[in-house]
């Protein structure tokens, strides 16, 4: 009987389901914006003036504080990035505590404690909250700047400096900084090593004592607290933090341009072009405009957009276009950005140009304005989930005097917005007819095909306006690939010296930005034998052994036996010296003609064996090598690896660089050589090929 049952209903459902089939043409009727009750943040304010937010939440027994200093954009002039020094000198130890005693006993208790120059967040287990308190407030009102640790600040600022100098993203937004707002404007103005090394422990203690002031901070605190609680912890830790007037000094200067004009950075060895287009977009924090700007700006360049579709999924110039429509409390910027192919790079800005105008000229269709709104609600939905988004929203309520309702309606304003209002918006701050085009790229291959844009300007990748770059000079008459290869030769030590190496093992140093240290070992044996193994933290990160008919690749303990033209180019490379004998080791090489690599003049030689392919660059006054460049197809596109050679320093008659810098797309890694050890017998069981 009870079958019967189950039979019927089933067959009920199935006549329900034949009388209404669902039409997946169409898109779900709208609904009504969901109602969302935001948490409520409770709030104190101290007596020197610290404004306190304070969000309960007991799902875990933690409790985070995070103050922001609400001060106004910094002009620092001749030592820009000196308030950047303040956010790392924080952390070097207290006059209570030595940077030493600080670590450990934040280790002790788990507490996570990060310091910038506008703040400090601290987070731990409820049970140790009043020692987190203790050790947040030490650093933030007891800091005991040392030159000893400003060096070390300016030390690391200078090496990520040198990094980004390689990094055409860093370049591109760098460069777009300084062209809409100018490098005396605290959003243009530039740190450079110069500047870094300007730095004083003056200027670093009068930014503390000017803007490390309660009466211009706020504290959220959030987790497993009470308000009492929390007004208790606070008053004894932060009572004694003395006010002072902070002057405001806002600025809304930038430099707009009337026509359209095209930046271009040459950068010489790359293959693909890092495109920026700009412009300042009078958008103010809590304008009615932000949340249809969001629309608009998702809508034109948001993870699956007009951009994306174009220049990716129809024409397949990249592997992402997206923009940006920011606003900011003294002036927003719009954006838009993709990496391309040197070859289609005037194509894809054609494109980015056509779906600019084309958002101010037509509205969004229905589909797309439904599917935008509903993935901004999810998110924001989602997002409230932290409870760290309450206490957000309640900062920026009160740092920039939204209305009490902003949040709360929130999403009835997202869903009240119409396809007129975004086009509206579009109109108003995308500026296709008044921007900049910032091109990071080769100017030898793409300059003349930028000219239909606008005008072209050339900037260094400091931000500095410069002069075109001068055509290669050709290579001198009687040049050869072979008097090149002579004059490199004997500028290591000479063919003697370097026939009289049998085996070597070279061990390197350095570090991955902002990661582990990085130990690299490159073991050779005559004639064309070799291990090149990377290791992180002790462990075998990548290895390739050549045993001088076969040769195999592991990276993370799976292993690849090389082929083809891989295999050919690892036998022709693991020669101790393959320039004494480039056609014996199987190498076609010509001249490329001539270009400068950090200033100086060096000639090419590009270098071939089947398919794979690579150029050096030697250079014309020393002879020595200065640059290897080469590209190589992966799964995400064309590869460009650039290896920077200096410092050469002789070991048994023969110069190594002691001095490696790898640059791999965006990532640098500096290497310095710590040992060269040669002829020490090495056998021959070490390049065993499984």
């Amino acid at each position: 009987m009870k079958k019967i049952i189950i039979l019927a209903i089933i067959i009920s459902a199935n006549g329900i389901f034949a009388q209404k089939k669902l039409d997946r043409t169409q898109l779900p009727a709208d609904k009504p914006a969901p109602v969302i009750k935001i948490g409520k943040a409770d709030n104190f304010t101290l007596t020197n003036g610290l404004k306190v937010y304070v969000v309960k939440n007991t799902k875990l027994p933690r409790v985070a504080f995070n103050l922001v200093i609400d001060r106004d954009p910094i002009v620092e002039g001749n030592m820009a990035g000196y308030t950047s020094a303040v956010g790392d000198l924080l952390s070097t130890g207290t006059k209570n505590r030595t940077k030493d005693q600080y670590d450990e006993e934040t280790d002790f208790i788990g507490a996570n404690i990060t310091t910038s120059n506008t703040g400090i967040y601290a987070a731990s287990l409820k049970k140790h909250t009043g020692k987190l308190l203790e050790l947040m407030s030490d650093v933030l009102l007891n800091p005991n700047f040392t030159q000893v640790e400003l060096d070390k600040v300016k030390k690391q600022m200078k090496s990520n400096l040198a990094s980004s100098k390689d990094d055409p993203n860093a370049i591109a937004n760098k460069v777009s900084q300084v062209i809409l707002f100018g490098k005396d404007h605290a959003y243009g103005e530039q740190m450079t090593p110069e500047t870094v090394e300007n730095i004083t422990l003056d200027a670093c203690n009068g930014y503390y004592n000017t803007y490390f002031r309660p009466n211009i901070g706020y504290l959220a605190v959030v987790g497993d607290i009470t308000l009492e609680e929390a007004k208790n912890l606070v008053e004894k830790h932060f009572g004694s933090w003395q006010s002072a007037p902070v002057t405001r000094k806002i600025t809304a200067s930038s430099r707009p341009t009337e026509k359209t004009k095209v930046i271009l950075v040459d950068r010489p060895n790359s293959v693909q072009s890092v495109i920026n287009i700009v412009n300042t977009a009078n958008l103010r924090i809590g304008s009615p405009d932000v949340i249809k700007a969001r629309i608009t700006n998702d809508i034109l360049g948001g993870g699956e957009s007009r951009l994306y579709n174009n220049l990716r999924e129809k024409h397949g110039y990249t592997y992402g276009a997206y923009s940006r429509l920011t606003s900011d409390r003294i002036i927003g910027q719009f954006s838009a950005n993709a990496s391309v192919r040197n070859a289609v790079t005037d194509s894809s800005i054609t494109e980015f140009m056509t779906e600019l105008n084309s958002i101010k000229t037509s509205s969004p269709t229905p589909e797309e304005l439904t599917r935008t709104k509903n993935a901004i609600t999810g998110d924001f939905v989602f997002s409230l989930e932290n409870p760290q988004t309450v206490a957000n929203f309640a900062l920026n309520t009160a740092r920039y005097n939204l209305p009490g309702d902003y949040y709360s309606n929130y999403l009835k304003n997202v869903e009240a917005t119409s396809a007129e209002e975004v086009q509206n918006i579009a109109q108003k701050y995308i500026k296709p007819d008044n921007c900049y085009i910032i091109v990071v790229g080769k100017a030898s291959e793409i300059a003349d095909k930028l000219k239909k844009f606008g005008e072209i300007e050339y900037y260094d990748v400091d931000g500095n306006k410069v002069l075109p770059p001068a055509p290669p000079k050709p290579v001198e008459k009687g040049i050869t690939v072979e008097t090149i290869l002579e004059k490199y030769i004997a500028a290591i030590g000479g063919k003697d010296k370097v026939l009289a190496v049998t085996d070597l093992v070279m061990n390197m140093t350095g570090n991955i930005p902002n990661g582990p240290a990085i130990v690299t070992t490159i073991t050779k044996k005559a004639p064309n034998k070799s291990i090149q193994e990377v290791k992180v933290m002790g462990n075998t990160m990548q290895k390739v052994v050549v045993d001088g008919t076969n040769a195999t690749s592991s990276s993370r303990g799976q292993e690849t036996a090389l082929k083809d033209a891989e295999l050919q180019q690892a036998l022709a490379k693991a020669a101790l010296f393959y320039e004494l004998y480039p056609k014996k080791a199987g190498l076609n090489a010509a001249l490329s003609g001539t270009e400068k690599v950090d200033g100086k003049d060096c000639t090419k030689v590009d270098y071939s064996i089947g398919e794979a392919k690579w150029t050096e660059y030697y250079e014309n006054a020393t002879g020595l090598k200065l640059r290897t460049t080469e590209t190589r197809k992966t799964p995400n596109g064309d590869l460009q690896t650039t290896v920077d050679y200096g410092n050469y320093k002789e070991t048994e008659g023969v110069k190594f660089p002691s001095l490696i810098k790898q640059n791999m797309g965006q990532m640098q890694i500096e290497l310095t050589l710590e040992s060269v050890k040669v002829n020490k017998g090495v056998d021959d069981k070490v390049f065993t090929v499984k």
